[in-house]
């Protein structure tokens, strides 16, 4: 099967094979929020018309990867996803977003905000990976890069007690964390 229609348990447990390193994940949780911030950062300056309203390429992202969060078979999971990133999509189409506290003003680009955040998420992530000793899952599978955002919200409500079916299944068959 694609693993674009795979179920959640199942996309979460093949990217869990890549981030069994606590450090790794702790990694994650900064990066990729970075990175799903950067991208709307950077989708928020472009817009389509539609049914003559203005919509971001940013906002339409956020409605396609919540209908595909949604549909993984965790309800909990995708509504918490979908709501974290709903929330750094809003954020990035703040003006301090498009100034990124600064950095616009010293590179006099729209762009470059977005484009530094997604190279700071990106070397974050990458450290990450050296410390756990392995290639990132998206490397083998494009479909990582969106269930990475769906991984970190998951280890979130796994540290605060949810989605324990979920856990025990990852830890059974990726391993514990080390």
């Amino acid at each position: 099967m694609i693993s674009l229609f795979r179920s959640a348990p199942e996309l979460m447990v093949q990217y869990a094979h890549y981030h069994r390193d606590r450090r790794n994940i702790l990694t994650h949780l900064l990066g990729i929020p970075l990175i799903v911030l950067s991208i709307g950062m950077l989708l928020s300056l472009v817009s389509v018309d539609i049914a003559g309203n203005s919509v971001s390429l940013a906002a339409l992202l956020w409605v396609l990867s919540t209908l595909w969060y949604l549909t993984r078979g965790s309800l909990l999971l995708g509504v918490a996803t979908s709501l974290v990133n709903g929330a750094l999509i809003a954020l990035a189409h703040t003006p301090e977003a498009a100034t990124a506290w600064g950095l616009g003003v010293i590179f006099d680009a729209a762009w470059f905000p977005g484009l530094a955040v997604f190279v700071i998420g990106w070397i974050i992530q990458f450290v990450g990976h050296i410390f756990e000793g392995r290639k990132p899952a998206f490397v083998d599978d494009v479909v990582g890069l969106l269930v990475g955002p769906m991984f970190v919200v998951g280890e979130v409500l796994m540290m605060a007690g949810m989605l324990r079916s979920m856990h025990h299944l990852i830890e059974a068959q990726a391993g514990a964390t080390r």
